[in-house]
C-alpha cells in the first residue's frame, strides 16, 4: 500500500471520521447542485436524476454512524443500494455514453462551460463506482483514501491557450481518459504518470480532473504497475498536495 496508514487494530472503527465516506457525501451535494443549476441539451431527465441523488443521502448517512468495519461496509445493503442509484442517476442522464450527446449537441460558444459540469458529473459517478473498492483498502484515516489514485499514460499534451506556463495532458487511465491541467513543462506523449483524481477545477477556460503527483523536482515519471490501478512505490510526501486539496473540497 502507498499510503501512510493509522490502524485501529481490535477497536471499533470510527465510520464518522472516514474520509471515503466524507468524500462521497460531499460528491453528491456537488452532483445535486450543479445538475439542478444545468441546462444540458439532450434526452435526458433531470428529475430521475436527481431524485436517484436525493436517495444516496441517507444510505451514505447511515454508514456515517453504522461503526462498520471496512470489510462490513463493503458487504453492506447501504453500499449496495449507492451503486444501484449511481447506476440509476446514468440511465437518466442518457445511458452508458451519456456524455456524448451533450458535447455532440452544444454549440462552441458552450463547450468551455458545459466540460466543466461533465467533469463534476463524472467525478461523481467514478467516486461512488469507485466507493467499494476504496473502503476494501481497510482501516486507514487519511484523507486521500477518499478520492483515487491511479497510474496513467499520456496520450497527448498541448500548449495551454491562455498560460504559457501550462499544459493540457489528455491521460490514459485505461478504461476511461482525463484532462490534467499540469505546470510541468517537461512531461511528453508515453509518459507514465501518478495521479489524484479530484473535484474539477477550472484553469482559465480549461477543466482538470485530476493532479500530477510529484516530490521534489516536477512530476513523477516512469511510474510502475497496472495502467488505472494504484501505482506502485510512490513516495509519501508525494501525496500532501492531494491530502491539502481533498481537506479543502470537504470545507
Amino acid at each position: 500500500m502507498i499510503i501512510s496508514t493509522i490502524s485501529y487494530g481490535d477497536t471499533m472503527w470510527d465510520t464518522s471520521n472516514d474520509y471515503r465516506l466524507k468524500v462521497t457525501e460531499k460528491s453528491v451535494e456537488l452532483f445535486i447542485r450543479t445538475v439542478d443549476r444545468a441546462n444540458l441539451k439532450g434526452r435526458w431527465s433531470k428529475k430521475q436524476a436527481l431524485e436517484a441523488a436525493h436517495k444516496m443521502v441517507p444510505e451514505v448517512q447511515s454508514l456515517y454512524y453504522s461503526y462498520l468495519s471496512p470489510a462490513e461496509m463493503a458487504q453492506s445493503d447501504q453500499l449496495t443500494s449507492l451503486e444501484n442509484l449511481c447506476q440509476e442517476v446514468v440511465e437518466a442522464l442518457g445511458g452508458e455514453f451519456w456524455n456524448r450527446q451533450f458535447l455532440q449537441m452544444a454549440d462552441r460558444a458552450e463547450r468551455e462551460k458545459l466540460e466543466e459540469v461533465l467533469a463534476k458529473i463524472k467525478f461523481f459517478i467514478n467516486t461512488i463506482n469507485g466507493l467499494r473498492n476504496r473502503i476494501l483498502l481497510g482501516e486507514i484515516k487519511d484523507p486521500v483514501m477518499g478520492i483515487d489514485i491511479k497510474k496513467g499514460e499520456i496520450l497527448s499534451v498541448a500548449k495551454h491557450p491562455a498560460a504559457e506556463k501550462l499544459l493540457i495532458c489528455n491521460l490514459n487511465l485505461g478504461k476511461r481518459a482525463i484532462t490534467v491541467v499540469t505546470n510541468d513543462l517537461t512531461l511528453k506523449d508515453g509518459d507514465k504518470v501518478a495521479v489524484a483524481i479530484l473535484p474539477p477545477e477550472n484553469f482559465l477556460g480549461v477543466t482538470s480532473e485530476g493532479m500530477f503527483l510529484g516530490a521534489g523536482e516536477g512530476v513523477l515519471k516512469g511510474v510502475v504497475g497496472d495502467l488505472g490501478d494504484i501505482p506502485h512505490g510512490i513516495p509519501l510526501e508525494s501525496l500532501n498536495e492531494a491530502r491539502n486539496l481533498v481537506e479543502a473540497f470537504l470545507k
